[in-house]
């Protein structure tokens, strides 16, 4: 179980991962070996899965973010999970209830290169895509 501290330390971790022990010690009232020892716990309890940085996927020449749902019944789903894992297009995907069995976020170099990516699904399920406009709200910090 976590305590007040732990959620404190999550919090400026989520917030910037690339702070010193030293300078997370002292926003949380701990000594640095303290602070240490409890990121490794909160580590190997699998709370913290793990740190990456934040890439602007349009400045790397990917400025096309769309959200890809596929309806499916009775396929395999390992296909889709297949695909979307081989894809490198593929940011994030889910599987989840309702109408759509699968919900992809994807970044793309054009709409011809989206429409090559729902091609490879297509064989699958039917696909629904909507194309991001703009995300006013990126990431939040989960407060725990």
């Amino acid at each position: 179980m976590i305590d007040d501290i732990d959620r404190k330390i999550l919090w400026e971790l989520q917030e910037d991962a690339r702070i010193s022990f030293a300078e997370l010690g002292r926003r949380v009232g701990l000594t640095t070996p303290a602070v240490i020892e409890r990121v490794h716990k909160l580590q190997d309890a699998g709370i913290i899965t793990g740190y990456r940085a934040e890439i602007d996927t349009a400045t790397v020449g990917l400025p096309i973010t769309a959200f890809v749902r596929m309806s499916i019944t009775g396929v395999d789903y390992s296909h889709i999970i297949e695909v979307a894992q081989d894809s490198s297009e593929v940011l994030e995907c889910h599987r989840g209830t309702g109408g759509d069995s699968f919900i992809m976020k994807v970044a793309v170099r054009s709409v011809e290169h989206l429409q090559e990516m729902i091609d490879r699904l297509t064989p699958y399920g039917i696909t629904t895509t909507t194309i991001v406009l703009s995300s006013p709200v990126k990431r939040r910090t989960i407060e725990v």
